[in-house]
């Protein structure tokens, strides 16, 4: 049985609603004003939300800013309950991320089925996706009708092949197409007015590439490069948004696919402004391993160049090799030539802490 968490203050509006929705099936959970309805979506975790506006204690644009900024509550469906039938206040809600909007008064089937809409859609965004070409083509069939999209989508895709340190697309150009990378692992630098490079993104396997400027219609904000020998899959930016527009759900759904490296980059950036020297090299260490380490490793090892992982760590080349030196001594790495191997990352973790 679906649970809904109904939040309004006024008690006919409430209970009226409540029984609407019981009759139908739902399990109704009730909550008076806004604060309480934010402490009951964290204890309850509904399917759904509908909330008033206009409320005492906390509004319901209070209450939606909650959701959104909760890891756990920011995917549930919201509708917006309001006796206000301004455009204005529909497009603030809509803007602020919510589902859907219904105005008082209103009938049991108007009601009805926005709430049936909106779940019927969440549980399409609650699949999990396979990532890379897989969760690609998944995508992709959630809206195909009578045509194969994927066929359409995927033949004939040309294989780029680029050597250790080649670039793949450069900081400035405007992007014509969405990588996808078959094999070998690609960085992602930003070079400042001293020339230094900044490594602000790590990709590998099964990743995508370029597709932030594609989304913005801009040009790419940095520049990839190999940092292996690297195979990557082209796709035209022309059936790329194609796909996107094809489907508001689609969209969603791929958009957050392509862009869940966004959080690590902005907090990788923060890290390079305010941790210390070592934090900063142990928090290099530890990405590689949290991007390269396969299942069958015991102790995360990468042959890496001291230019690339000081690139990484955002220091100079000088400091990282002396960092190095000083986790070799307390025994939490290994080297042999270029390659290092972490023997210690719990410890290594809490460097970062």
């Amino acid at each position: 049985m679906k649970k809904i968490l109904l939040i309004e203050d006024n008690d006919d509006i409430r209970e009226n609603t409540a029984e609407i929705l019981e009759l139908a099936g739902f399990s109704v959970i009730i909550a008076k004003n806004g604060k309480e309805g934010v402490e009951k979506a964290n204890a309850e975790k509904p399917d759904l939300i509908i909330c008033d506006i206009m409320m005492p204690v906390l509004d319901g644009y209070g209450v939606l800013h909650m959701m959104q900024k909760s890891p756990e509550l920011h995917q549930i469906p919201f509708i917006f309950l309001s006796a206000k039938a301004e455009r204005t206040d529909f497009r603030k809600g809509m803007e602020l991320g919510a589902d859907d909007y219904i105005t008082k008064p209103f009938t049991g089937t108007e009601l009805l089925s926005a709430v049936e809409r909106r779940l019927q859609k969440y549980e399409t965004l609650k699949e999990e996706f396979a990532p890379g070409l897989d969760g690609l083509e998944q995508i992709i069939r959630l809206n195909q009708q009578n045509r194969d999209v994927v066929k359409e989508l995927t033949a004939d895709r040309n294989i780029n092949k680029y050597k250790k340190k080649q670039i793949i697309y450069t900081e400035g150009n405007r992007p014509s197409r969405l990588y996808y990378i078959l094999k070998g692992k690609v960085k992602l630098i930003k070079t400042n007015d001293d020339a230094k490079d900044l490594v602000v993104g790590l990709y590998k396997e099964g990743d995508f590439l370029g597709y932030t400027a594609l989304f913005e219609g801009d040009v790419y904000k940095d520049t990839a490069e190999a940092i292996e020998d690297t195979e990557l899959a082209v796709i035209p930016r022309e059936d790329f948004e194609e796909l996107l527009n094809r489907d508001i759900i689609v969209l969603r759904k791929f958009a957050k696919l392509l862009a869940k490296n966004v959080a690590e980059q902005e907090e990788h950036l923060i890290s390079l402004a305010y941790n210390s020297l070592r934090k900063k090299v142990a928090e290099a260490l530890i990405s590689l391993s949290r991007k390269y380490k396969s299942a069958d490793q015991q102790h995360f090892s990468i042959e890496i160049s001291r230019e690339n992982l000081a690139s990484i760590a955002g220091t100079a080349t000088e400091s990282l090799i002396r960092t190095l030196s000083d986790f070799k001594s307390e025994k939490l790495i290994e080297i042999q030539g270029g390659k290092i191997t972490l023997l210690n990352e719990n410890k290594l973790e809490h460097l970062m802490n």
